[in-house]
């Protein structure tokens, strides 16, 4: 019993040994040559457009856009006062694509039932965004756009200060008596004059942030482009049409 246990054990230990030496040789390496082919076409590394940040004391709209989206600045425009520059591209004082749409919150747009003098009710069924202009850093840009809001608190306001910047002469309209007829008494805001029209450059200064709290039917947010509750406007390039809204006799240039 002794001695095949030991022959087993013997086994064993020879197994490596007579297993070593199994299968053929390693093959050496050798090298392939170099492909001498059609090289692969790599384009050039793209050269970025330079954007400027800001314009004078004012931001571009790609500038502060940058900063609301960075890590490092965000809290450095995030619910503060300041200037953005750039073209007026889209309002919603224009009307809807369906002349007896009452609610223009679909497709932000000036219903008609919402378009009136003031102190006169909207019907019930009567449902408007609040006055809004859109701008950019080109005339042309449709998407990197900011919206710009709180400089009237409904279309009726804005039917009643059409009509009087209208009806009186632009001498008259610097002196501080028909400045107060523009006031909106709503949100105590000047109303712009002109009315903002698409097509004009503008200087627009205000709190900018994430949100307008005043919003019909709660707050308006957008996190990606911000939004800019106006407290002034600088015009530096009119716009080549003059502001209207639908139900309104067409407006004539100003001479």
């Amino acid at each position: 019993m002794k001695a095949r246990y030991a022959a087993v054990l013997l086994a064993i230990s020879l197994f490596p040994l007579t297993t070593a030496g199994c299968g053929g040789e390693d093959k050496l390496y050798v090298p392939k040559p170099v492909v001498s082919g059609k090289k692969a076409a790599i384009p050039a590394v793209p050269t970025l457009p330079q954007k400027n940040k800001k314009e004078g004391d004012a931001y571009t709209i790609w500038g502060v856009t940058h900063e609301l989206r960075s890590v490092v600045h965000h809290d450095d425009v995030t619910d503060k006062k300041l200037s953005l520059v750039g073209y007026i591209v889209r309002t919603n004082l224009v009307p809807c694509k369906n002349k007896d749409e009452k609610d223009g919150t679909k497709e932000d747009c000036a219903p008609e039932c919402a378009v009136h003098k003031t102190g006169k009710a909207d019907p019930p069924d009567c449902k408007a965004p609040v006055p809004a202009f859109y701008i950019a850093d080109t005339k042309d840009e449709k998407n990197e756009v900011i919206q710009v809001t709180g400089f009237a608190s409904n279309f009726a306001r804005l039917h009643d200060t059409i009509e009087e910047i209208d009806k009186t002469p632009v001498a008259k309209q610097s002196e501080k008596d028909f400045k107060d007829k523009l006031m909106d008494p709503v949100w105590n805001v000047a109303i712009p004059n002109p009315i903002p029209a698409v097509g004009a450059k503008v200087k627009v200064t205000g709190q900018y942030g994430m949100t307008f709290e005043r919003a019909t039917g709660g707050p308006a947010i957008d996190q990606k482009h911000g939004i800019m509750t106006l407290e002034s406007v600088e015009y530096m390039e009119q716009a080549p049409a003059l502001a209207e809204l639908p139900g309104m006799k067409p407006r004539k240039p100003t001479k």
